[in-house]
């Protein structure tokens, strides 16, 4: 599945974790949320940055954070007596997966106040693309219930159209992402501020 890596080291990273939007429950589905972190270590800002470049996750580029997800469906295609084929329902299961830093528990009291700031910045801006990977499987779901294709008898022709929709989806949700990133790591940008003020601090 597409992954998000929040920055670049050489220009910063991010992650996240809160709830993710109760909206999807309209739905009769909720997502679900997995969180895994890796250790790093040091004592300064400047060090817990260091360890981050060199334990963090590879997704492309070396990364501070990384989002992706799993997503799997149940498709209920009917062949109708006219020939044609319908979509009736579409339940997604998704999960969408956060991986960030962890760090040390016995920071200097300045460190540790430090790290809790860039985390939860951290933490908010992985979350947003959790939520554009929310939007992207709403919009197939939208998409895919009460599809029809006409003459039809084997659901080929839905299946079709139904994957080439899938594709677009897709690259516009990555599309939103890598926009997104562009702005919050561009000199002066949210995450740039949070490594910045992270990796000159305490």
């Amino acid at each position: 599945m597409p992954a998000h890596s929040l920055f670049s080291l050489s220009v910063s990273a991010a992650l996240l974790l809160s709830a993710l939007p109760l909206s999807a429950q309209s739905a009769g589905w909720k997502p679900a949320e997995q969180i895994k972190t890796y250790a790093i270590s040091g004592n300064s800002g400047g060090a817990l940055y260091q360890s981050i470049g060199e334990r963090g996750p590879t997704a492309g580029v070396q990364a501070i954070a990384h989002t992706t997800f799993k997503l799997t469906w149940r498709r209920d295609y009917r062949p109708q007596p006219d020939g044609a084929c319908v979509l009736a329902t579409a339940r997604p299961n998704l999960t969408i997966i956060y991986t960030w830093p962890k760090a040390p528990a016995n920071l200097p009291p300045a460190v540790a106040a430090s790290w809790k700031t860039f985390i939860s910045g951290v933490e908010t801006h992985e979350r947003v693309h959790g939520e554009h990977i929310l939007d992207m499987v709403k919009k197939i779901e939208a998409f895919s219930t009460g599809l029809r294709a006409e003459n039809d008898p084997k659901c080929q022709k839905v299946r079709a159209v139904l994957q080439e929709r899938l594709g677009e989806l897709s690259n516009e949700q990555r599309q939103r992402g890598r926009d997104f990133d562009r702005d919050e790591l561009s000199p002066g940008g949210r995450v740039h501020q949070l490594i910045l003020a992270l990796a000159n601090g305490p």
